[in-house]
This record gives structure tokens, sequence and C-alpha cells, in this order.
């Protein structure tokens, strides 16, 4: 609340202070990047500005009403005859969001590079399910890669191994933003060289997708090939693929922008949702609601927001150079690992649901959202609940259950390395409810799970699931281990 006070306070002179600063980091840059950044600083300005011209109005719960009952549509059901499924597809343009590092699970390196199913990593899959259609087809989906500056240079050194596939893909940055020191509310950043610099800066969010498609010519390129929609999606989210039903359904009823929404689970409490606040249709985050309303939020909406986006390109085109693009600031503050206290202003792609004419909700099922944000959302999709056909994965016809079952594993399988040395492989877990580890536990080979099962070691203890054991509405504590003789 102080920080955002003084952040209100800031004066005229000192925006003059920081338009100086911003030209002195401009001057460590080299000259073949300088519109680069001054393309970029632009946009901080711009954003920087806004946040501080606009006095934050903390959100009357009240005011929240039910949305229009014709602006959450349902998906169709229907089987599409295939010469139209061709006509439809060659209208499209894939865009993956691809900024994000493997940090959070162990990694290095691009999200995108880690190894999901069968030795194939994100891109592989998505680089299979595009080309399979391509090639099932005879048409051309191009794949559009967002990358941040973090992923940028991993991830074209990637691409190379798909030159032989039937995708044509392209790729282009999303911005690159100095953070904002809270002490002095001046960009922390020294140079604009992340690697000397790399804590000074940051990418924006997801938000940023529409000025940096559109500045990268990409937008311009695909409307000069024809193509009318572009789904955009998360990387790491294996359910969001082409659906040629979705997109016959947006094109009849000419559609600018629709968001995929799907049924809350225990999962997904926390997810953003759809709302009317004030006659506007927004996109409400948890980050957003007050505190006393932390439980309603979880309870009173039904449906959240999956991130599978569907936009006209045309419209998108006409939103940005009308200058309409004015989704809701993220304040994000974070600790460095120096200790330093920083700003950074975010944005999300969602949030561009009130700038188009004709926006939308679309109630999809379930199996669209198959994120892996977690090593517990890895276990998952790398266990025989899935089948997989030409990187497409679906819940296997053995499953009785409808839904996937409750996964938490503890932090001690958190990183990729302790994950992959404690599973000396993938249980079977197709008849598996709910299931809980925490602490040194570790499975054999050939492993079955049923049911609910809670394997608990506690502080000192150590429990080895044996080989070819089977556990079935069990509870497992204290020690348990099985040496060979």
């Amino acid at each position: 609340m102080v920080l955002r006070t003084r952040m209100n306070s800031f004066n005229d002179d000192q925006k003059s202070v920081l338009a100086r600063k911003l030209s002195q980091l401009l001057d460590t840059a080299p000259e073949h990047e300088k519109g680069f950044y001054e393309s970029n600083f632009k946009g901080f300005k711009n954003l920087y500005t806004r946040f501080l011209d606009e006095r934050e109005e903390p959100l009357e719960w009240d005011e929240i009403t039910p949305l229009p009952e014709d602006f959450i549509l349902k998906s169709f059901d229907m089987t599409v005859p295939e010469e139209e499924v061709r006509d439809l597809l060659n209208k499209l343009v894939v865009i993956k969001l691809n900024g994000g590092l493997g940090t959070s699970m162990g990694c290095v390196g691009p999200k995108s590079a880690i190894t999901v199913r069968g030795g194939k990593t994100f891109l592989d899959v998505t680089v299979e399910q595009i080309s399979a259609i391509n090639e099932k087809y005879d048409i051309s989906v191009p794949l559009v890669l967002m990358n941040s500056f973090n992923t940028d240079e991993d991830t074209i050194n990637i691409l190379r191994k798909y030159m032989a596939a039937n995708v044509d893909i392209h790729s282009f940055n999303q911005s690159k933003f100095p953070r904002i020191n809270q002490e002095t509310l001046m960009p922390f950043a020294e140079s604009v060289e992340s690697k000397v610099d790399k804590e000074g800066w940051y990418p924006p969010g997801h938000g940023d997708l529409y000025q940096s498609f559109y500045n990268s010519g990409l937008l311009d390129q695909m409307l000069g090939e024809g193509k009318e929609y572009v789904f955009v999606s998360n990387v790491d989210n294996l359910g969001a693929t082409v659906d040629e039903t979705i997109l016959k359904q947006l094109i009849e009823e000419s559609i600018d922008f629709a968001m995929e929404l799907t049924d809350k689970t225990q999962s997904d409490v926390k997810g953003g949702t759809l709302i009317r606040y004030r006659d506007e249709i927004r996109l409400l985050e948890i980050a957003q609601v007050p505190n006393e309303h932390i439980d309603d939020f979880k309870s009173k909406f039904k449906l959240f927001n999956t991130n599978n986006l569907w936009m006209k390109l045309e419209s998108v085109k006409n939103v940005v150079e009308a200058n309409l693009i004015n989704l809701d600031i993220i304040f994000n503050q974070k600790t460095l690992s120096d200790g330093n206290k920083i700003i950074q202003l975010e944005t999300a792609v969602g949030s561009g649901v009130k700038c188009f004419k004709k926006s939308v909700g679309l109630h999809v099922n379930r199996d669209r959202f198959l994120p892996v944000k977690t090593t517990s959302d890895l276990l998952l999709v790398m266990s025989n609940i899935y089948k997989v056909h030409h990187g497409f994965l679906k819940m296997s016809d053995k499953r009785v259950f409808g839904t996937t079952p409750l996964v938490k594993l503890g932090h001690e399988f958190s990183k990729m390395k302790e994950f992959n040395r404690r599973l000396k492989d993938i249980p079977n877990m197709i008849d598996l409810d709910h299931l809980t580890v925490s602490g040194d536990v570790t499975f054999g080979k050939g492993v079955t799970l049923k049911g609910t099962v809670i394997i608990i070691a506690n502080h000192g203890e150590r429990i080895d699931i044996p080989t070819g054991a089977e556990l079935e509405n069990k509870i497992v504590s204290g020690n348990l281990r099985i040496l060979d003789h």
C-alpha cells in the first residue's frame, strides 16, 4: 500500500528522469539493436505511464454480475466432412506461447524442451500434431512461436531438428522490459545486455502478444497468405490442439475473439474466470480479488480460463492499429536473488476479451486443458491414463472414471532429476482416483496404484515401494525398505 501511494505521487519531473534513464540504457545497445530497444522502451514507457496515471480502484465485489446468457457458447459436437475440414484449416495459424523457462522443474533452457512423453518434448509433440494435420489434408497450417529473450536462442537451435518436418515454423520475440527498482521507481538495469545484467530485465507477460505479433510483420504475412484465424495456447498445455469444429463455429458466427472455458475441479480453484463488471466483460484473476472474497472467488465461478484463445486475424490487426489494446495491468512485486526488491508490470493475453467487438466464452470439454506446470502434472501425462497418436493425447478407453485423478507429489519430486531417480518407471495408474506422496519415497518397476493411495514418509523415514507392488485404497507410512541379499 505504501509503495502504491509513492507511485501515485510520481510527478512530471520524475517522468523526465525516467525518460533520461531509458535514453542512457539505449546508449548501451549495439547499433544494430537500437531499433529493437527503442520499440521496447516505447511500450514499457506507455505501460508504466498508464499504470502511474490510473489510480488503483479496489474491485467492488457486489458490482460483479452474471455474464449475459448469450456470451458463453457451448462448443459444437459434430463431424465435419473431410473436404470442409481442409478448407477450414487452410485458414488457420497456430501460435504457441514459448517464453517460459523450465527452472521451476529444475531444468535449464526453454520449458518446451522438457521431455514429457515417449522421449518427446513439448515442442516435438506440437510439431508432430501439426505435421500430421498437414499431411492428412495436404494443407499448410503454420506454427508460430512467441519466444522471450530467455528462450529465443535455445529455441532457434532446437528448431533445426524440424527442417524436414511438414510444418512451416516461424518465431518472434515478445518485448524485453526493464524491471523497476522499488526504492527509486526507476529501471533497475544498467545495461541492455541481459547476459551481463540478467536480473534487470523481464518479458512482460503473454498480453504482449498483440503488439509483438503485429510488430514482427508475421500478422500481415499470414493475412497475405489467406489465413483468417489464429489459435493461441500455452506450449505446455498438451490438450490445446487444433479443433476444426471450434473453427467452423467461430467462422459461421463471425466471432472476433473466443476464450475456451472449462469446468473447475478441485485442482483449478485458483483459475481466472470471465465476469461482467460495471457492464464490461473482463478476465478476473485471483490476484485481483480482495482477500475477504478469495473463498467466494474459488466457489462462485464454475468455469475458468484455459488460455486457449481463438482470434480473427483481421480483428487483431484492427484493434492494434486503432490502439484499442487496453489490457488490465498486473502489478507484480519480487525480491531478486541478491535481495533487491523490484516491480514488474505485466499483462495477460486473455484480458484482450474486452478489446474486440464480438467476444465470447466457449465452454469446452475438460480434455482441452491438460497443462504440465509441475512434476505431478507430468506424472499424469506420462502414465497409461493417456494414449497418444500423432502427438494427440486422449484418455485411455480402459479408464472407467471420466476425469483425471488428483495427484500431489511432495517437494522431493519437484525437480526432474529427483523425479526420475525416485520413479524407476511410471506406475500403472489406469484405476487411480487420488495419489498423495510426501517425504523420502521411491517406486520400483511395475507398480500399480488403484483408488486412493497415500504414501507418507515422515522426517527421517524412508519408504521404498517394491517392484511389482499393487496398492489399492491404501495408506502407507513409517519405514519400508526391501533389500537384495
